[in-house]
């Protein structure tokens, strides 16, 4: 799968995802734009999944309009040793997703 990170996500979870290619929305060039549009630059590049730790996005966007699927886990901070404490049940998950959703991932 093809993951961008959110710019409140550690680029440090990238070491958690090793089978997956995973971009930081800094490596894109897409710092500071707001979520509407990056979610159409994020289509537009093929990924397939926005992972992020901001539970207001589901709210603020229609995700069913794009051709992605968000991913929000469903944390307190952006601590490594928070995030991958949910990675296991992200894989677990990430096999059964469907672009235009919205999955809040649990521990």
């Amino acid at each position: 799968m093809k993951i961008l990170l959110d710019e409140c996500v550690t680029k440090k979870i990238k070491t958690l995802l090793p089978e997956h290619k995973v971009f930081t929305i800094g490596q894109m060039g897409w710092a500071g734009l707001k979520n509407g549009k990056l979610l159409t630059k994020a289509v537009e590049n093929k990924f397939d999944i926005l992972l992020t730790i901001d539970k207001n996005i589901n709210y603020q966007q229609n995700i069913s309009k794009y051709n992605i699927s968000l991913i929000v886990l469903n944390v307190n901070d952006s601590n490594i040793e928070t995030i991958a404490d949910f990675i296991p049940n992200f894989n677990a998950q990430i096999k059964k997703i469907e672009k235009g959703r919205t999955y809040l991932i649990e521990k």
